[in-house]
């Protein structure tokens, strides 16, 4: 069994879907199973179709960040696919939808990659391997006037970078999301 396979990242809102007969909160699990699918294939046209012009995005924990305006939340992702880090796994436990945003809790896997984590100044033995970043995380995602979201705001349990240096992973254990093409 692989140890981060993007498509489970979704698993739980195609389940929630294939339920939901409520046509609000379809639309805001659409658009969240549309994010959470563009975000895997890096496809910046999709991710940012689904984020409002006054979008604020905001990490709490550690080292807290904020991110204001589409703008800067569209740099925020493509700094984030330059770091190399986004082969990711969000195994959801739990999500809450309703008219306004959405709760995602579960487990985040990601694969980082040793050349990235030593910019960071993390010690690796591979600099051309992956190491494993695991935390528990609660995302939640408001949703505006507009139909879009505006903001992300993830609450991390823990610190998945603490050890990452001795949580090397194979590139066999990596499966990434190919849509069928239409």
């Amino acid at each position: 069994m692989p140890i981060i396979d993007q498509r489970v990242t979704w698993r739980k809102t195609e389940e929630r879907l294939a339920e939901e007969t409520d046509p609000v909160l379809r639309r805001n699990l659409e658009l969240l199973l549309q994010h959470q699918q563009a975000e895997a294939t890096l496809d910046m046209e999709r991710l940012m179709a689904t984020v409002s012009e006054n979008a604020r995005y905001e990490t709490f924990g550690d080292e807290g960040s904020v991110v204001i305006g589409k703008p800067a939340v569209q740099k925020f992702y493509e700094d984030f696919v330059a770091s190399g880090a986004h082969k990711l796994q969000f195994e959801t436990d739990r999500l809450i939808v309703d008219r306004r945003g959405i709760l995602t809790e579960g487990v985040m896997r990601m694969a980082w990659p040793g050349q990235t984590l030593l910019a960071q100044g993390v010690e690796v033995d591979d600099p051309d391997a992956y190491y494993l970043y695991e935390a528990r995380m609660a995302v939640l995602w408001p949703i505006g006037e507009d139909g879009l979201f505006i903001g992300e705001d993830t609450y991390v349990g823990g610190n998945g970078f603490a050890g990452i240096a001795d949580r090397k992973i194979d590139p066999s254990d990596i499966v990434l999301y190919r849509p069928v093409a239409a």
